[in-house]
């Protein structure tokens, strides 16, 4: 082991406390012996908290403070809500580990279905995944932007901003409130790519650092990110693309069904394909049979795979 602690870097959130908690609490079970210490940092997604994360630089700002440290050597590895990792990474990290996947569904805090919200409900949410599907099922409902940590989107809610809003079950449960709110379930109210899963990055150089991750990483958790980010990348999309999508483990190979919306939930086109794990070219043919046979309005929102 090494002679000095492995520095854990994260987000100052209460919620990436949490997960960096649980990242360091699995590395000290595999390498009892060994001392990590968590480094938070404030991240640039943390400090602006009035505007839309697509008006403000997208989910780098969840990114980019951490990257700089790793590249720099201050701390060793990096834990991230894997949803909030953008899907071009730069060629020196790598994600080492995946930590075994949380509940992947949405809950709606407020009402106990989106068919029970109030007609011209107000809805708070600054996702275009959730705004989207919302419209797309209750047309009539209105959506607010609520941007900041669950304490605040929560408080928001109680002080009569919107009537219901709509959060992470897999955020929730690791902030110990697994009572908040009503689950949607997967099936019909699709997650967004990554949710649920902690994703761990280290400088794809480090040798010794990816084989500590290597113990505590979850290889069916791990397949299932890689294959939901292989379908971002296929579809070019970015924070202003409303995507939702699933990764299911069937007879030892992966089921990946996905959804593209326009903006205003109007069009809707999903899709669905089966491939062995590992293999990034079942995820760009379910990505180029959505594009295809998706309207103008939602295609708009989607660049298509990155040209060589």
């Amino acid at each position: 082991m090494s002679a000095r602690p492995l520095k854990l870097g994260t987000r100052r959130s209460p919620l990436a406390m949490a997960q960096a908690e649980e990242a360091r609490d699995r590395l000290l079970a595999a390498h009892p012996g060994l001392a990590v210490e968590i480094v938070p940092v404030t991240a640039s997604g943390d400090k602006i908290q009035d505007r839309p994360l697509a008006e403000i630089g997208g989910k780098a700002l969840w990114t980019k403070e951490l990257d700089q440290w790793l590249h720099g050597g201050e701390i060793d590895l990096a834990v991230h809500s894997a949803k909030d990792v953008e899907t071009l990474r730069p060629a020196w990290l790598t994600i080492a580990a995946v930590l075994e996947r949380e509940d992947v569904r949405d809950v709606l805090v407020g009402a106990e279905s989106i068919r029970a919200l109030p007609r011209g409900a107000v809805v708070g949410t600054s996702a275009p995944r959730r705004a989207a599907q919302l419209l797309h099922a209750r047309p009539d409902c209105r959506v607010m932007s609520f941007r900041g940590n669950v304490a605040t989107r929560l408080a928001k809610l109680a002080a009569g901003e919107a009537d219901a809003t709509l959060l992470a079950r897999a955020g929730l449960n690791r902030l110990g409130q697994q009572g908040t709110g009503h689950p949607l379930a997967a099936e019909d109210w699709l997650p967004a790519p990554g949710q649920g899963a902690i994703a761990i990055e280290c400088r794809a150089d480090d040798a010794p650092t990816r084989a500590l991750l290597s113990a505590i990483d979850h290889p069916p958790s791990h397949a299932a990110l890689l294959a939901e980010r292989a379908l971002l990348a296929a579809l070019g999309g970015n924070c202003h693309s409303p995507i939702a999508a699933l990764t299911s483990e069937e007879g030892g190979e992966l089921a990946l069904r996905a959804a593209l919306f326009s903006p205003d939930g109007a069009e809707r086109v999903d899709g669905r394909v089966r491939f062995a794990p590992g293999d990034p070219a079942g995820p760009a043919a379910l990505a180029a049979d959505l594009l295809a046979r998706a309207p103008e309005a939602v295609r708009v929102h989607f660049a298509g795979p990155p040209q060589d």
